[in-house]
């Protein structure tokens, strides 16, 4: 059944959509990017062949571009993200672990802007996951290869994907350019749609699928050291964070991250990462575990 909540967020944005803009000139375009600093941090975007990553995800705002970061016309009401890091364009799983929804979207954009997000959606995916009011939400998203390589393909991109697991290279080595579904039933919550006739030959249904809700406290993490040494050596850059050396699964060879926390509030999280920022740790990031 659909909730009052989901309702009125339909209504509400169909009262307030704003128009479309034209399509970009020369088309859209396959990209990754160079490394780019917001709100005090350097991101690294990079070519992924296998992501599955936890955070918070936050909601694009209503002053967005009229393009997005691969030449397209953004469009709110869109089934569509935007990544920090991923390749653009791709294709998504995005989960609401407080409620277990879970809808499969595209990557076109960079964002969002504030660190210690991983994702931010439209205002129509915040719908069909029932976002909270606040719009900051614990999610985790997880990158479906076979459908982001139909979509690169489409538009004569042949990406050289790396083998490389999502936690990367010690982050201690990132210094600045120039510097160096879950199972269960499916619910339609919104009209059957392939994405505006976005989807570039990738059909996205908006089906909702309901899984068991997985929500869990925050963490700030410090990913992807070579050795146990090194990412004790990392924690001792933090003190007075309450912090633990964890091993990082994934990939060719074990890796090991450092774990601050827990924390059960966004703004104790968002201090602890605004702290480690400071102190110079590159590429600290939130994840709920």
């Amino acid at each position: 059944m659909i909730n009052r909540y989901v309702i009125g967020l339909f209504a509400i944005l169909a009262s307030c959509t704003q128009p479309v803009p034209p399509p970009a000139p020369g088309g859209v375009k396959y990209t990754v990017g160079d490394p780019y600093q917001a709100g005090g941090e350097w991101l690294y975007p990079r070519e992924f062949n296998d992501y599955d990553a936890t955070g918070l995800a936050t909601v694009i705002p209503d002053n967005a571009p009229a393009y997005t970061a691969d030449n397209e016309s953004y469009d709110p009401n869109a089934l569509a993200a935007a990544s920090p890091v991923l390749q653009l364009p791709c294709i998504v799983t995005v989960t609401n672990l407080v409620n277990g929804r879970s809808v499969d979207v595209r990557v076109n954009d960079r964002g969002p802007m504030q660190p210690g997000r991983v994702l931010s959606v439209t205002p129509r995916v915040a719908a069909l996951l029932s976002f909270p009011s606040g719009g900051i939400v614990e999610v985790e998203v997880k990158l479906n290869q076979s459908q982001s390589m139909a979509l690169q393909s489409s538009l004569g991109a042949v990406p050289k994907l790396a083998a490389a697991p999502v936690a990367g290279i010690s982050a201690q080595s990132l210094a600045p350019p120039g510097t160096g579904g879950a199972s269960g039933g499916v619910q339609q919550l919104g009209p059957s749609a392939t994405d505006n006739g976005m989807s570039q030959g990738v059909t996205l249904s908006g089906m909702v699928t309901l899984g068991a809700p997985g929500p869990g406290p925050l963490w700030v993490q410090i990913p992807g050291f070579g050795s146990e040494d090194d990412a004790f050596r990392a924690m001792a850059k933090i003190p007075g964070l309450p912090a633990r050396v964890v091993p990082v699964l994934g990939g060719d060879r074990p890796l090991w991250a450092v774990n601050a926390g827990p924390y059960h509030t966004v703004a104790d999280a968002d201090a602890a990462l605004q702290q480690m920022l400071q102190l110079g740790i590159a590429a600290p990031e939130i994840i709920v575990r």
